[in-house]
């Protein structure tokens, strides 16, 4: 006599994919699409869109001490909770209730295709680098490419269209251009560009294992699963961010010194903006109010134009998040081609006439 049918209570793939979208839907237009449209307006009347979160009013940042560590990260924190709260959750979600075939299908490939996808599926997340780390974590685990990961990260940051329309209204319609023209080679340009650097035994070993993943029968959607690694990547990642943060609000002033005039339009102060920008982190569309107080206290144009191409796209933090994602070559790789095209983004600034 055959065995009766056991239930599962493992979701059908439908549910887990309604499940994602919805998380991703209503998650977005709490956290980023209806915030930021009201945003808009403030920036349309009012050419400004709040405090630089670096030094406020000030010239310089606070002195190096405990206290300044404290007053970033809260300032910081209380920016950018709501999102990483959401970035955890669809990072995880995106190992656990999405069909794997489907992003090894449409992100997998070594092709510029994917990273096409990946940056053009960025633009509505909006999400800061660290807030958008877990996503990018959770895609490659899922088994997206290097270059589509990478696209995907990038993009959420450089192709925010909030942050454009923010940065038109605030700083004028130019440095969107810049910051459109630029961004549109840093997304697909450098996913592109390691996507190629891919070795043969990397692309093998990257097919094997999406090959053994999608004969795992465990690796159905699976709620409680997805429970699980929620936990494990919020205590993984979370210590270690908050950590960072600390630091890099303490020394925040020995990365962005006195802002006056003489921070002029050398390449020396150019090279130095991109360095500490690269570094620095900073919430979704911060880099607006901080470079429109830097210029209104003198400084140049091209370490404006550097700032513009590098505060926004990554960060130590994220950096650090994401370190088991990509190769170390890939990471380094990512900090220079960063820092070089905030270099030519602030040498642009000047030659343009900003």
């Amino acid at each position: 006599m055959p065995l009766a049918h056991t239930p599962t209570s493992r979701p059908a793939p439908l549910t887990g994919i309604i499940v994602f979208l919805l998380i991703a839907v209503i998650g977005l237009f709490y956290v980023k699409w209806f915030p930021y449209y009201n945003r808009a307006f403030v920036a349309q009347s009012h050419h400004s869109i709040g405090h630089s979160i670096l030094m406020g009013d000030a010239a310089q940042a606070p002195t190096p001490s405990f206290q300044s560590a404290l007053d970033y990260a809260w300032a910081y924190g209380k920016a950018i909770w709501q999102a990483m709260v959401l970035g955890l959750l669809l990072g995880s979600a995106v190992q656990e209730l999405l069909p794997r075939r489907w992003i090894a299908n449409v992100l997998g490939k070594t092709r510029f295709g994917s990273v096409a996808a990946g940056g053009l599926l960025s633009i509505p997340g909006m999400m800061c680098t660290c807030c958008a780390a877990p996503v990018v974590v959770g895609l490659r685990k899922s088994h997206a490419s290097v270059g589509a990961a990478l696209a995907f990260w990038l993009g959420n940051t450089i192709l925010n269209p909030a942050t454009l329309v923010f940065m038109g209204f605030v700083l004028g319609w130019q440095w969107t251009g810049l910051r459109l023209g630029l961004g549109l080679m840093m997304v697909f340009g450098i996913g592109y560009w390691v996507n190629r650097a891919v070795r043969p035994e990397e692309a093998q070993i990257a097919t094997a294992q999406l090959d053994l993943s999608l004969a795992d029968p465990d690796q159905a959607p699976s709620f409680s699963r997805w429970l699980k690694k929620l936990g494990s990547m919020t205590v993984r990642l979370i210590p270690e961010y908050i950590v960072l943060v600390l630091l890099l609000g303490a020394a925040r002033a020995w990365l962005f010194p006195h802002v006056s005039p003489a921070i002029g339009n050398h390449l020396g102060w150019i090279v130095a903006m991109a360095i500490a920008g690269t570094v620095f982190v900073i919430p979704t569309a911060g880099e607006v109010p901080i470079i429109q107080a830097m210029l209104l206290l003198g400084m140049g144009v091209g370490p404006a134009g550097a700032l513009l191409m590098t505060l926004a796209p990554i960060s130590l933090p994220s950096l650090v998040m994401t370190r088991k994602a990509f190769p170390p070559r890939v990471i380094a790789g990512i900090v220079a081609a960063v820092v070089a095209i905030g270099v030519v983004s602030g040498l642009l600034a000047i030659a343009l006439g900003f």
